[in-house]
Protein backbone atom coordinates (compact mmCIF):
# COMPACT_ATOMS: atom_id res chain seq x y z
CA UNK A 1 0.00 0.00 0.00
CA UNK A 2 1.29 3.45 -0.96
CA UNK A 3 1.19 5.74 2.11
CA UNK A 4 0.17 8.84 0.13
CA UNK A 5 -2.55 6.90 -1.69
CA UNK A 6 -3.80 5.79 1.73
CA UNK A 7 -3.84 9.41 2.99
CA UNK A 8 -5.97 10.53 0.04
CA UNK A 9 -8.29 7.53 0.43
CA UNK A 10 -8.89 8.45 4.07
CA UNK A 11 -9.51 12.06 3.13
CA UNK A 12 -12.11 10.99 0.57
CA UNK A 13 -14.23 9.50 3.36
CA UNK A 14 -14.94 12.98 4.75
CA UNK A 15 -15.29 14.48 1.26
CA UNK A 16 -17.96 11.92 0.40
CA UNK A 17 -19.97 13.03 3.43
CA UNK A 18 -19.61 16.67 2.39
CA UNK A 19 -20.90 16.18 -1.15
CA UNK A 20 -23.35 13.27 -0.82
CA UNK A 21 -26.49 15.40 -0.65
CA UNK A 22 -25.45 17.81 -3.40
CA UNK A 23 -24.43 14.87 -5.61
CA UNK A 24 -27.94 13.45 -5.36
CA UNK A 25 -29.68 16.80 -5.88
CA UNK A 26 -27.56 18.34 -8.63
CA UNK A 27 -25.90 15.41 -10.40
CA UNK A 28 -28.43 12.67 -9.58
CA UNK A 29 -25.60 10.42 -8.39
CA UNK A 30 -26.46 8.25 -5.39
CA UNK A 31 -24.43 5.08 -5.90
CA UNK A 32 -21.74 5.00 -3.19
CA UNK A 33 -19.03 3.80 -5.58
CA UNK A 34 -19.76 6.59 -8.04
CA UNK A 35 -19.91 9.16 -5.24
CA UNK A 36 -16.41 8.16 -4.13
CA UNK A 37 -15.09 8.63 -7.67
CA UNK A 38 -16.89 11.96 -7.81
CA UNK A 39 -15.35 12.93 -4.47
CA UNK A 40 -11.90 12.34 -5.97
CA UNK A 41 -12.67 14.61 -8.92
CA UNK A 42 -14.02 17.25 -6.52
CA UNK A 43 -10.91 17.01 -4.31
CA UNK A 44 -8.63 17.40 -7.34
CA UNK A 45 -10.54 20.44 -8.63
CA UNK A 46 -10.71 22.13 -5.23
CA UNK A 47 -7.05 21.48 -4.45
CA UNK A 48 -5.45 22.22 -7.84
CA UNK A 49 -7.54 25.31 -8.65
CA UNK A 50 -7.73 26.47 -5.02
CA UNK A 51 -11.49 27.02 -5.16
CA UNK A 52 -14.12 27.42 -2.48
CA UNK A 53 -16.29 24.34 -1.89
CA UNK A 54 -19.32 25.52 -3.87
CA UNK A 55 -17.21 26.80 -6.74
CA UNK A 56 -15.37 23.48 -6.95
CA UNK A 57 -18.62 21.51 -7.00
CA UNK A 58 -19.98 23.82 -9.68
CA UNK A 59 -17.16 22.64 -11.98
CA UNK A 60 -18.27 19.00 -11.83
CA UNK A 61 -19.85 17.65 -15.02
CA UNK A 62 -19.54 13.92 -14.38
CA UNK A 63 -22.48 11.76 -15.36
CA UNK A 64 -24.20 10.63 -18.53
CA UNK A 65 -23.25 12.71 -21.52
CA UNK A 66 -20.09 14.13 -19.91
CA UNK A 67 -18.12 13.77 -23.16
CA UNK A 68 -15.19 12.32 -21.23
CA UNK A 69 -14.88 15.46 -19.08
CA UNK A 70 -15.48 14.99 -15.36
CA UNK A 71 -15.02 18.67 -14.48
CA UNK A 72 -14.54 21.93 -16.37
CA UNK A 73 -13.47 25.35 -15.14
CA UNK A 74 -13.33 28.54 -17.21
CA UNK A 75 -11.21 31.42 -16.00
CA UNK A 76 -12.00 35.04 -16.65
CA UNK A 77 -10.65 36.47 -19.86
CA UNK A 78 -7.40 38.36 -19.47
CA UNK A 79 -5.28 40.06 -22.09
CA UNK A 80 -7.29 38.50 -24.91
CA UNK A 81 -7.11 34.96 -23.53
CA UNK A 82 -8.89 32.69 -21.08
CA UNK A 83 -7.90 29.39 -19.50
CA UNK A 84 -10.06 26.28 -19.52
CA UNK A 85 -9.16 23.44 -17.16
CA UNK A 86 -10.53 20.03 -18.16
CA UNK A 87 -10.36 17.26 -15.57
CA UNK A 88 -10.68 13.55 -16.11
CA UNK A 89 -10.21 11.32 -13.08
CA UNK A 90 -9.71 7.59 -12.67
CA UNK A 91 -9.81 6.37 -9.08
CA UNK A 92 -8.97 2.82 -8.01
CA UNK A 93 -9.81 1.35 -4.64
CA UNK A 94 -6.56 -0.59 -4.96
CA UNK A 95 -4.07 1.61 -3.08
CA UNK A 96 -0.78 0.28 -4.44
CA UNK A 97 -0.43 3.41 -6.58
CA UNK A 98 1.22 1.45 -9.41
CA UNK A 99 -1.38 1.69 -12.22
CA UNK A 100 -0.89 4.03 -15.16
CA UNK A 101 -3.52 6.56 -16.13
CA UNK A 102 -5.39 4.66 -18.89
CA UNK A 103 -4.67 5.47 -22.53
CA UNK A 104 -8.37 5.53 -23.36
CA UNK A 105 -8.77 8.33 -20.82
CA UNK A 106 -6.17 10.42 -22.63
CA UNK A 107 -7.80 9.68 -25.99
CA UNK A 108 -11.17 10.71 -24.55
CA UNK A 109 -9.73 14.07 -23.45
CA UNK A 110 -8.16 14.56 -26.87
CA UNK A 111 -11.51 13.92 -28.53
CA UNK A 112 -13.22 16.36 -26.15
CA UNK A 113 -10.71 19.13 -26.88
CA UNK A 114 -11.12 18.65 -30.63
CA UNK A 115 -14.88 19.20 -30.46
CA UNK A 116 -15.61 21.37 -27.44
CA UNK A 117 -13.59 24.37 -28.59
CA UNK A 118 -14.82 24.37 -32.18
CA UNK A 119 -17.91 26.65 -32.20
CA UNK A 120 -19.05 25.11 -35.48
CA UNK A 121 -18.99 21.52 -34.20
CA UNK A 122 -22.38 20.12 -33.29
CA UNK A 123 -22.65 18.49 -29.89
CA UNK A 124 -25.16 15.75 -29.22
CA UNK A 125 -25.90 13.65 -26.15
CA UNK A 126 -24.13 16.09 -23.82
CA UNK A 127 -25.40 16.83 -20.30
CA UNK A 128 -26.74 20.28 -19.48
CA UNK A 129 -24.07 21.21 -16.92
CA UNK A 130 -21.29 20.59 -19.41
CA UNK A 131 -23.24 22.13 -22.28
CA UNK A 132 -23.68 25.42 -20.41
CA UNK A 133 -19.91 25.63 -19.79
CA UNK A 134 -19.02 24.65 -23.34
CA UNK A 135 -21.33 27.27 -24.82
CA UNK A 136 -19.83 29.87 -22.49
CA UNK A 137 -16.36 28.97 -23.77
CA UNK A 138 -17.54 28.98 -27.39
CA UNK A 139 -19.16 32.36 -26.86
CA UNK A 140 -15.82 33.74 -25.69
CA UNK A 141 -14.11 32.19 -28.72
CA UNK A 142 -16.62 33.82 -31.07
CA UNK A 143 -15.89 37.16 -29.37
CA UNK A 144 -12.24 36.74 -30.32
CA UNK A 145 -10.76 35.43 -27.06
CA UNK A 146 -8.18 32.67 -27.38
CA UNK A 147 -8.59 29.58 -25.17
CA UNK A 148 -5.59 28.14 -23.37
CA UNK A 149 -6.48 24.60 -22.35
CA UNK A 150 -5.16 22.64 -19.38
CA UNK A 151 -5.88 18.92 -19.68
CA UNK A 152 -5.54 17.40 -16.21
CA UNK A 153 -5.41 13.62 -15.96
CA UNK A 154 -6.02 12.65 -12.33
CA UNK A 155 -5.59 9.25 -10.70
CA UNK A 156 -4.18 7.57 -7.62
CA UNK A 157 -1.43 5.91 -9.61
CA UNK A 158 1.25 6.55 -12.22
CA UNK A 159 1.45 8.84 -15.25
CA UNK A 160 0.09 7.78 -18.63
CA UNK A 161 2.22 5.39 -20.70
CA UNK A 162 4.33 6.00 -23.81
CA UNK A 163 1.49 5.09 -26.18
CA UNK A 164 -0.77 7.71 -24.58
CA UNK A 165 2.06 10.26 -24.88
CA UNK A 166 2.36 9.46 -28.57
CA UNK A 167 -1.36 10.06 -28.95
CA UNK A 168 -0.92 13.50 -27.33
CA UNK A 169 1.96 14.37 -29.65
CA UNK A 170 -0.03 13.33 -32.73
CA UNK A 171 -2.80 15.80 -31.95
CA UNK A 172 -0.88 18.82 -33.21
CA UNK A 173 -2.46 20.97 -30.48
CA UNK A 174 0.91 22.58 -29.83
CA UNK A 175 1.41 25.01 -26.96
CA UNK A 176 -2.28 25.93 -26.77
CA UNK A 177 -2.96 22.74 -24.80
CA UNK A 178 -0.86 21.70 -21.80
CA UNK A 179 -1.10 18.25 -20.24
CA UNK A 180 -0.66 17.62 -16.53
CA UNK A 181 -0.73 14.47 -14.43
CA UNK A 182 -2.22 14.85 -10.96
CA UNK A 183 -2.00 11.96 -8.53
CA UNK A 184 -2.05 11.21 -4.81
CA UNK A 185 1.56 12.33 -4.36
CA UNK A 186 0.91 15.76 -5.89
CA UNK A 187 -2.26 16.21 -3.84
CA UNK A 188 -0.54 15.31 -0.57
CA UNK A 189 2.29 17.76 -1.31
CA UNK A 190 -0.19 20.57 -1.82
CA UNK A 191 -2.23 19.65 1.25
CA UNK A 192 0.97 19.69 3.33
CA UNK A 193 2.01 23.07 1.93
CA UNK A 194 1.83 24.88 5.27
CA UNK A 195 4.71 22.91 6.80
CA UNK A 196 7.51 25.43 7.63
CA UNK A 197 10.55 25.56 5.36
CA UNK A 198 14.01 25.67 6.91
CA UNK A 199 16.90 25.87 4.44
CA UNK A 200 19.95 27.82 3.27
CA UNK A 201 20.18 30.30 0.40
CA UNK A 202 23.48 30.63 -1.43
CA UNK A 203 23.80 34.25 -2.58
CA UNK A 204 26.26 35.58 -5.13
CA UNK A 205 28.34 38.71 -4.85
CA UNK A 206 27.68 41.60 -2.48
CA UNK A 207 24.54 41.97 -0.38
CA UNK A 208 23.00 44.68 1.78
CA UNK A 209 21.69 43.83 5.24
CA UNK A 210 19.94 46.40 7.38
CA UNK A 211 18.06 46.37 10.67
CA UNK A 212 14.80 48.31 10.62
CA UNK A 213 13.18 48.61 14.05
CA UNK A 214 12.11 45.05 14.86
CA UNK A 215 12.63 43.75 11.32
CA UNK A 216 15.64 43.01 9.13
CA UNK A 217 16.10 43.30 5.38
CA UNK A 218 18.57 41.58 3.07
CA UNK A 219 18.91 42.60 -0.58
CA UNK A 220 21.18 40.61 -2.87
CA UNK A 221 21.27 38.40 -5.92
CA UNK A 222 20.85 34.69 -6.29
CA UNK A 223 21.50 32.32 -9.17
CA UNK A 224 18.48 31.03 -11.06
CA UNK A 225 19.94 27.54 -10.65
CA UNK A 226 19.77 28.04 -6.87
CA UNK A 227 16.09 29.06 -7.22
CA UNK A 228 15.38 25.95 -9.31
CA UNK A 229 17.01 23.73 -6.67
CA UNK A 230 15.05 25.46 -3.89
CA UNK A 231 11.74 24.85 -5.67
CA UNK A 232 12.69 21.25 -6.37
CA UNK A 233 13.42 20.66 -2.67
CA UNK A 234 10.29 22.29 -1.27
CA UNK A 235 7.81 22.94 -4.08
CA UNK A 236 4.36 23.88 -2.83
CA UNK A 237 5.56 24.39 0.74
CA UNK A 238 7.44 27.51 -0.33
CA UNK A 239 4.46 29.02 -2.08
CA UNK A 240 1.64 27.80 0.15
CA UNK A 241 -1.52 28.17 -1.99
CA UNK A 242 0.10 30.15 -4.79
CA UNK A 243 1.34 26.98 -6.54
CA UNK A 244 -2.25 26.18 -7.49
CA UNK A 245 -2.54 29.43 -9.37
CA UNK A 246 0.55 28.89 -11.51
CA UNK A 247 -0.33 30.27 -14.93
CA UNK A 248 1.88 27.87 -16.85
CA UNK A 249 4.51 28.48 -19.50
CA UNK A 250 2.16 28.58 -22.47
CA UNK A 251 -0.37 31.32 -22.96
CA UNK A 252 1.11 33.68 -20.37
CA UNK A 253 3.28 36.37 -21.87
CA UNK A 254 5.25 37.16 -18.70
CA UNK A 255 6.16 33.54 -18.06
CA UNK A 256 6.93 32.97 -21.74
CA UNK A 257 9.28 35.98 -21.65
CA UNK A 258 11.04 34.52 -18.60
CA UNK A 259 11.49 31.19 -20.36
CA UNK A 260 12.62 32.82 -23.60
CA UNK A 261 15.29 34.83 -21.79
CA UNK A 262 16.62 31.74 -20.01
CA UNK A 263 16.84 29.81 -23.30
CA UNK A 264 18.44 32.63 -25.32
CA UNK A 265 21.76 34.42 -25.52
CA UNK A 266 20.24 37.05 -23.20
CA UNK A 267 20.25 34.73 -20.17
CA UNK A 268 23.08 36.63 -18.46
CA UNK A 269 20.94 39.78 -18.57
CA UNK A 270 18.07 38.08 -16.74
CA UNK A 271 18.86 40.09 -13.58
CA UNK A 272 18.10 43.34 -15.42
CA UNK A 273 14.91 42.11 -17.12
CA UNK A 274 13.13 40.66 -14.08
CA UNK A 275 11.59 42.51 -11.13
CA UNK A 276 13.01 39.98 -8.69
CA UNK A 277 11.49 37.90 -5.91
CA UNK A 278 10.42 38.77 -2.38
CA UNK A 279 10.64 36.30 0.50
CA UNK A 280 9.76 36.47 4.18
CA UNK A 281 11.09 34.46 7.09
CA UNK A 282 11.02 34.42 10.86
CA UNK A 283 14.79 34.53 11.14
CA UNK A 284 17.88 34.59 8.93
CA UNK A 285 21.57 34.35 9.81
CA UNK A 286 24.84 34.51 7.87
CA UNK A 287 28.58 34.92 8.41
CA UNK A 288 28.98 38.72 8.57
CA UNK A 289 32.79 38.36 8.52
CA UNK A 290 32.62 37.49 4.83
CA UNK A 291 32.53 40.30 2.27
CA UNK A 292 30.07 38.53 -0.03
CA UNK A 293 28.75 35.22 -1.40
CA UNK A 294 26.80 34.71 1.82
CA UNK A 295 25.18 31.44 2.69
CA UNK A 296 22.04 32.58 4.46
CA UNK A 297 20.23 30.23 6.83
CA UNK A 298 16.49 30.89 6.96
CA UNK A 299 13.60 29.64 9.09
CA UNK A 300 9.98 29.47 7.98
CA UNK A 301 10.75 30.74 4.49
CA UNK A 302 7.92 31.82 2.18
CA UNK A 303 7.89 33.38 -1.30
CA UNK A 304 5.29 36.17 -1.15
CA UNK A 305 6.04 37.74 -4.53
CA UNK A 306 7.71 36.19 -7.56
CA UNK A 307 6.16 32.75 -7.33
CA UNK A 308 5.46 32.78 -11.08
CA UNK A 309 9.10 33.65 -11.73
CA UNK A 310 10.39 30.88 -9.45
CA UNK A 311 8.14 28.20 -10.90
CA UNK A 312 8.90 29.19 -14.48
CA UNK A 313 12.63 29.06 -13.70
CA UNK A 314 12.18 25.61 -12.18
CA UNK A 315 10.16 24.26 -15.10
CA UNK A 316 12.51 25.75 -17.68
CA UNK A 317 15.70 24.50 -16.07
CA UNK A 318 14.56 20.90 -15.71
CA UNK A 319 16.62 20.38 -18.87
CA UNK A 320 20.11 19.62 -17.51
CA UNK A 321 21.79 21.40 -20.42
CA UNK A 322 19.85 24.58 -19.68
CA UNK A 323 20.65 24.25 -15.99
CA UNK A 324 24.37 24.29 -16.76
CA UNK A 325 24.07 27.12 -19.31
CA UNK A 326 22.28 29.38 -16.81
CA UNK A 327 24.92 29.17 -14.10
CA UNK A 328 25.65 32.88 -14.59
CA UNK A 329 22.01 34.02 -14.70
CA UNK A 330 20.85 35.80 -11.56
CA UNK A 331 17.72 37.31 -10.06
CA UNK A 332 17.24 40.09 -7.52
CA UNK A 333 16.31 38.77 -4.06
CA UNK A 334 14.66 40.67 -1.20
CA UNK A 335 14.48 38.79 2.10
CA UNK A 336 12.46 40.24 4.98
CA UNK A 337 12.77 38.96 8.53
CA UNK A 338 9.48 40.00 10.08
CA UNK A 339 8.27 39.73 13.67
CA UNK A 340 6.12 36.63 14.05
CA UNK A 341 3.58 38.41 16.26
CA UNK A 342 2.98 41.24 13.75
CA UNK A 343 0.73 39.44 11.33
CA UNK A 344 -0.82 42.67 10.06
CA UNK A 345 2.59 43.87 8.83
CA UNK A 346 3.09 40.62 6.94
CA UNK A 347 -0.36 41.06 5.37
CA UNK A 348 0.32 44.64 4.31
CA UNK A 349 3.67 43.76 2.76
CA UNK A 350 2.15 40.80 0.97
CA UNK A 351 -0.65 43.00 -0.34
CA UNK A 352 1.71 45.76 -1.48
CA UNK A 353 4.03 43.38 -3.32
CA UNK A 354 1.20 41.44 -4.98
CA UNK A 355 -1.28 44.18 -5.80
CA UNK A 356 -0.56 43.77 -9.51
CA UNK A 357 -1.90 40.21 -9.30
CA UNK A 358 -5.60 40.48 -8.38
CA UNK A 359 -6.16 36.72 -8.20
CA UNK A 360 -4.67 36.80 -4.71
CA UNK A 361 -6.42 39.90 -3.41
CA UNK A 362 -9.33 38.20 -1.66
CA UNK A 363 -6.96 36.62 0.85
CA UNK A 364 -4.94 39.79 1.13
CA UNK A 365 -8.04 41.87 1.95
CA UNK A 366 -9.19 39.45 4.66
CA UNK A 367 -7.74 41.54 7.51
CA UNK A 368 -9.09 44.88 6.32
CA UNK A 369 -10.87 46.77 9.08
CA UNK A 370 -14.05 46.80 6.99
CA UNK A 371 -13.98 43.01 6.57
CA UNK A 372 -13.51 42.56 10.30
CA UNK A 373 -16.40 44.91 11.04
CA UNK A 374 -18.68 43.00 8.66
CA UNK A 375 -17.72 39.75 10.39
CA UNK A 376 -18.95 41.10 13.75
CA UNK A 377 -22.07 42.72 12.28
CA UNK A 378 -23.11 39.58 10.39
CA UNK A 379 -22.45 37.36 13.40
CA UNK A 380 -24.97 39.37 15.42
CA UNK A 381 -27.59 38.48 12.82
CA UNK A 382 -27.03 34.76 13.33
CA UNK A 383 -24.76 34.18 10.34
CA UNK A 384 -21.03 33.51 9.99
CA UNK A 385 -18.96 35.70 7.66
CA UNK A 386 -15.91 33.82 6.42
CA UNK A 387 -13.49 36.57 5.44
CA UNK A 388 -10.61 34.06 5.50
CA UNK A 389 -10.27 30.73 3.79
CA UNK A 390 -10.97 27.58 5.79
CA UNK A 391 -10.50 23.91 5.01
CA UNK A 392 -13.91 22.97 6.46
CA UNK A 393 -16.98 22.90 4.22
CA UNK A 394 -19.47 25.76 4.34
CA UNK A 395 -22.83 25.57 6.12
CA UNK A 396 -26.06 27.38 5.19
CA UNK A 397 -25.30 30.06 7.77
CA UNK A 398 -21.80 30.64 6.36
CA UNK A 399 -21.17 33.51 3.94
CA UNK A 400 -17.80 33.66 2.25
CA UNK A 401 -16.36 37.03 1.27
CA UNK A 402 -16.26 35.94 -2.38
CA UNK A 403 -19.98 35.12 -2.46
CA UNK A 404 -20.74 38.33 -0.59
CA UNK A 405 -18.87 40.41 -3.17
CA UNK A 406 -20.69 38.77 -6.09
CA UNK A 407 -24.07 39.15 -4.39
CA UNK A 408 -23.57 42.80 -3.41
CA UNK A 409 -22.35 43.74 -6.87
CA UNK A 410 -25.36 42.01 -8.44
CA UNK A 411 -28.16 43.03 -6.10
CA UNK A 412 -27.25 46.44 -4.66
CA UNK A 413 -24.66 47.86 -7.07
CA UNK A 414 -26.72 46.62 -10.06
CA UNK A 415 -23.71 45.46 -12.05
CA UNK A 416 -24.51 41.78 -12.51
CA UNK A 417 -22.22 41.35 -15.51
CA UNK A 418 -19.24 42.51 -13.43
CA UNK A 419 -20.36 40.25 -10.60
CA UNK A 420 -20.28 37.17 -12.79
CA UNK A 421 -17.39 37.79 -15.14
CA UNK A 422 -15.00 40.12 -13.30
CA UNK A 423 -14.47 38.25 -10.05
CA UNK A 424 -10.71 38.79 -10.33
CA UNK A 425 -11.39 42.48 -9.70
CA UNK A 426 -13.89 42.10 -6.84
CA UNK A 427 -11.09 42.54 -4.33
CA UNK A 428 -9.02 44.75 -6.63
CA UNK A 429 -10.35 47.62 -8.74
CA UNK A 430 -13.98 47.01 -7.74
CA UNK A 431 -13.33 46.54 -4.03
CA UNK A 432 -14.13 50.08 -2.92
CA UNK A 433 -17.31 50.12 -5.02
CA UNK A 434 -18.54 46.86 -3.47
CA UNK A 435 -17.42 47.19 0.16
CA UNK A 436 -18.26 50.79 1.00
CA UNK A 437 -18.08 52.23 4.51
CA UNK A 438 -21.88 52.39 4.58
CA UNK A 439 -22.31 48.68 3.83
CA UNK A 440 -24.01 46.89 6.73
CA UNK A 441 -24.17 43.26 7.69
CA UNK A 442 -27.94 43.27 7.07
CA UNK A 443 -27.42 44.44 3.50
CA UNK A 444 -24.81 41.73 2.91
CA UNK A 445 -26.98 38.90 4.26
CA UNK A 446 -30.07 39.94 2.29
CA UNK A 447 -28.08 40.30 -0.94
CA UNK A 448 -26.55 36.85 -0.42
CA UNK A 449 -29.95 35.26 0.25
CA UNK A 450 -31.41 36.66 -2.98
CA UNK A 451 -28.30 35.70 -4.90
CA UNK A 452 -28.41 32.14 -3.52
CA UNK A 453 -32.04 31.71 -4.59
CA UNK A 454 -31.10 32.59 -8.16
CA UNK A 455 -27.91 30.52 -8.06
CA UNK A 456 -29.62 27.45 -6.63
CA UNK A 457 -32.20 27.59 -9.41
CA UNK A 458 -29.43 27.96 -11.98
CA UNK A 459 -27.78 24.83 -10.64
CA UNK A 460 -31.05 22.89 -10.31
CA UNK A 461 -33.49 24.41 -12.82
CA UNK A 462 -37.07 23.23 -13.00
CA UNK A 463 -37.95 21.31 -16.18
CA UNK A 464 -40.13 24.20 -17.37
CA UNK A 465 -37.50 26.91 -16.75
CA UNK A 466 -36.30 28.83 -19.84
CA UNK A 467 -32.62 28.75 -20.84
CA UNK A 468 -32.00 32.21 -19.35
CA UNK A 469 -32.17 30.70 -15.87
CA UNK A 470 -28.82 28.98 -16.48
CA UNK A 471 -27.10 32.18 -17.61
CA UNK A 472 -28.80 35.09 -15.86
CA UNK A 473 -28.63 34.30 -12.15
CA UNK A 474 -26.89 37.59 -11.27
CA UNK A 475 -29.41 39.56 -13.34
CA UNK A 476 -32.28 37.69 -11.71
CA UNK A 477 -30.84 38.46 -8.25
CA UNK A 478 -30.66 42.14 -9.18
CA UNK A 479 -34.33 42.20 -10.20
CA UNK A 480 -35.33 40.31 -7.04
CA UNK A 481 -33.57 42.97 -4.98
CA UNK A 482 -35.56 45.69 -6.70
CA UNK A 483 -38.84 43.91 -5.99
CA UNK A 484 -37.93 43.37 -2.34
CA UNK A 485 -37.15 47.07 -1.87
CA UNK A 486 -40.46 47.98 -3.52
CA UNK A 487 -42.37 45.77 -1.06
CA UNK A 488 -40.41 47.21 1.87
CA UNK A 489 -40.99 50.72 0.48
CA UNK A 490 -37.40 51.74 1.29
CA UNK A 491 -34.09 52.31 -0.45
CA UNK A 492 -31.12 49.99 -0.11
CA UNK A 493 -29.27 52.40 2.18
CA UNK A 494 -32.14 52.16 4.68
CA UNK A 495 -31.81 48.38 5.18
CA UNK A 496 -30.55 47.75 8.70
CA UNK A 497 -30.94 45.41 11.65
CA UNK A 498 -34.17 47.23 12.48
CA UNK A 499 -36.01 46.01 9.38
CA UNK A 500 -33.90 42.89 8.79
CA UNK A 501 -36.57 40.50 10.08
CA UNK A 502 -39.24 42.11 7.89
CA UNK A 503 -37.01 41.63 4.84
CA UNK A 504 -36.34 38.02 5.84
CA UNK A 505 -40.06 37.36 6.13
CA UNK A 506 -40.76 38.82 2.68
CA UNK A 507 -37.99 36.73 1.11
CA UNK A 508 -39.31 33.53 2.70
CA UNK A 509 -42.88 34.34 1.70
CA UNK A 510 -42.31 35.68 -1.82
CA UNK A 511 -39.07 34.14 -3.10
CA UNK A 512 -40.81 32.11 -5.82
CA UNK A 513 -42.89 35.06 -6.92
CA UNK A 514 -39.85 37.35 -6.97
CA UNK A 515 -37.89 34.82 -8.99
CA UNK A 516 -40.61 34.15 -11.57
CA UNK A 517 -41.36 37.84 -12.04
CA UNK A 518 -37.64 38.60 -12.47
CA UNK A 519 -37.27 35.90 -15.12
CA UNK A 520 -40.23 37.40 -16.97
CA UNK A 521 -38.58 40.84 -16.78
CA UNK A 522 -35.44 39.45 -18.35
CA UNK A 523 -37.32 37.61 -21.08
CA UNK A 524 -39.11 40.83 -22.01
CA UNK A 525 -35.78 42.67 -22.10
CA UNK A 526 -34.33 39.98 -24.36
CA UNK A 527 -37.30 40.28 -26.70
CA UNK A 528 -36.85 44.04 -26.74
CA UNK A 529 -33.18 43.58 -27.62
CA UNK A 530 -33.44 40.77 -30.19
CA UNK A 531 -37.04 40.91 -31.37
CA UNK A 532 -38.56 37.60 -32.41
CA UNK A 533 -35.32 36.02 -33.65
CA UNK A 534 -34.18 32.78 -32.05
CA UNK A 535 -31.41 33.30 -29.49
CA UNK A 536 -28.68 30.64 -29.28
CA UNK A 537 -27.03 29.64 -26.03
CA UNK A 538 -23.81 31.30 -27.19
CA UNK A 539 -25.72 34.55 -27.76
CA UNK A 540 -27.28 34.28 -24.31
CA UNK A 541 -23.88 33.81 -22.68
CA UNK A 542 -22.41 36.77 -24.57
CA UNK A 543 -25.43 38.99 -23.80
CA UNK A 544 -25.18 38.53 -20.05
CA UNK A 545 -21.40 38.79 -20.09
CA UNK A 546 -21.57 42.20 -21.77
CA UNK A 547 -24.45 43.51 -19.68
CA UNK A 548 -26.48 44.55 -22.72
CA UNK A 549 -29.75 44.20 -20.82
CA UNK A 550 -29.11 46.41 -17.81
CA UNK A 551 -30.46 49.56 -19.45
CA UNK A 552 -33.58 47.66 -20.54
CA UNK A 553 -34.52 46.35 -17.09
Amino acid sequence: MDINASIIDQRLASVVNDIRQKSAEELHIQDEGKIKSLAFVYLCVRTILDLEDDDAFECLTEGSGDFGVDAMHISEEYDGEFTVSLFQAKYKNKLAGDSNFPQEGIESLINAIQYLFNPAARLEHINQRLLAKVEEARSLIRDGYIPQVRALACNNGLNWNASAQEAIERTGFGSQVTWEHINHERLVKILQASKPVKDSLQLSGKAIVEDMEFSRVLVGRISVTEIAALIERHGERLLERNIRRYLGLQGNRVNEAIRNTLTSDEKNNFYFYNNGITLTCENFSYNALQDGNYQVRVENLQIINGGQTCLTIFKTLRDNNLLHENAQAYVLLRLYQLPHENESLVQRITYATNSQNPVDLKDLRANDELQQRLEIDIQQLGFNYRRKRYDSSTRPIDITSGVAAEAILSVWREKPHQAKFFSREHFGKLYDAIFTDQLSGSQVVIAVQLYRIAENRRKRPNPADPDVVRYASCFIAMQMGRKLLADLNIQMKDISHQNFQSAQHLIEQNSEAYFDASVQDIQRALQDLYGEQEISLQQLSATFRRGDLISRL
